[in-house]
């Protein structure tokens, strides 16, 4: 049976990687149906929402979905975060963040680390208001034991599943006290389960701090939902930038792949789109479906092509978006 891949191409440049995505996916010996389904602002402006119901109900029938990029505006009549929305709506509730050294001058080495987010309560519950006539805006946290429960497993699981010994709980409970207290207390009883995995915890100002001073000491990062957003956007900085940036957003049913790097709308039919995020994205779904041998097979082509200069100009290359999708086809069928 083929996998069913929902493709979620969205605005800006996110047709463009996405396209390059299916092209090395299809040259793998897997057997694929890809659908397409509307996000984002162009759906928006075509059918009133940036996130149709038919485009939910698609992710759900798929295997897994690989989306591209949206332009999100502020202040839109009607018009929400479409990401967020999906991410609640389908219960993705696992951000994965990989951060990997790279053989390019813009990137650290010794790096390899895994930020695990939790991906649909937070400051990012949607719960708003605002009083004294506009004078006081009010955002609600919401941290439950539920959500905290299983975001900590999952972290301890990923580390137990590839080999690592350390999960680093970061959280802000100092000072949050009943928030992040309530996060950090069922982190301590899940840990208790995980006796071979190392529980350090460090506070988020900290971790900021030493992802910078010593990122090598990290090898999984677990944590509350807007912490996570900016740890894990400061971590990409280390091994090469948002271009070379994936993620995966995970939960019981459904999952949905992305590099993070946003819609661009400058490099737009330019050829200079960086595609590599969203091949890491694509290496990404392919573990997820349990294809680890095609999964390294990519990733390896993508590194090897980066460290022969074979890049966007972004990344110190030459190549145009589909040049660099070719030679990433070209080293991964040898």
């Amino acid at each position: 049976m083929p996998y069913q891949i929902t493709l979620l191409p969205g605005d800006g440049i996110g047709p463009e990687v996405i396209a390059a995505a299916e092209t090395v996916l299809r040259a793998l010996p897997l057997e694929w149906t890809f659908t397409r389904a509307e996000i984002g602002l162009g759906a928006y402006e075509r059918l009133g929402t940036p996130l149709p119901e038919s485009t939910l109900e698609a992710i759900r029938q798929s295997d897994a979905a690989l989306f591209g990029a949206v332009t999100t505006p502020p202040n839109l009549p009607g018009y929400f975060s479409p990401v967020v929305r999906m991410r609640q709506a389908l219960d993705l509730y696992a951000n994965l963040r990989p951060n990997r050294s790279l053989p390019h001058p813009s990137s650290r080495q010794g790096i390899d680390l895994v930020i695990v987010r939790e991906n649909t309560e937070g400051l990012y519950s949607g719960l708003e208001r605002v009083e004294d006539n506009g004078n006081r805006a009010i955002t609600e946290r919401v941290i439950t034991r539920r959500g905290s429960e299983r975001i900590v497993r999952k972290a301890f699981d990923l580390a137990r599943q590839t080999g690592r010994t350390r999960v680093h709980l970061v959280h802000k409970a100092n000072i949050l006290r009943q928030t992040c207290g309530l996060f950090r207390r069922v982190a301590l009883d899940v840990a208790a389960a995980y006796p071979d995995i190392e529980l350090a915890e460090m506070l988020v100002d900290t971790c900021a701090m030493e992802l910078i001073r010593a990122p090598e000491q990290f090898q999984v990062i677990v944590t509350t939902n807007l912490f996570g957003d900016i740890l894990s956007d400061e971590a990409c900085m280390l091994v090469g930038g948002l271009g070379v940036a994936a993620s995966g957003n995970i939960g019981a049913e459904a999952a949905v792949f992305e590099p993070v790097h946003g819609s661009a709308p400058p490099l737009v039919g330019t050829g200079k789109a960086n595609p590599t995020a969203a091949f890491f994205a694509a290496a990404m779904m392919l573990e997820y479906l349990g294809e680890a041998q095609s999964a390294v097979r990519l990733r390896n082509a993508v590194i090897t092509c980066i460290a022969a200069g074979e890049t966007t100009p972004d990344l110190g290359g030459t190549l145009t978006t589909s040049e660099m999708t070719e030679a990433v086809k070209s080293r991964m069928m040898n």
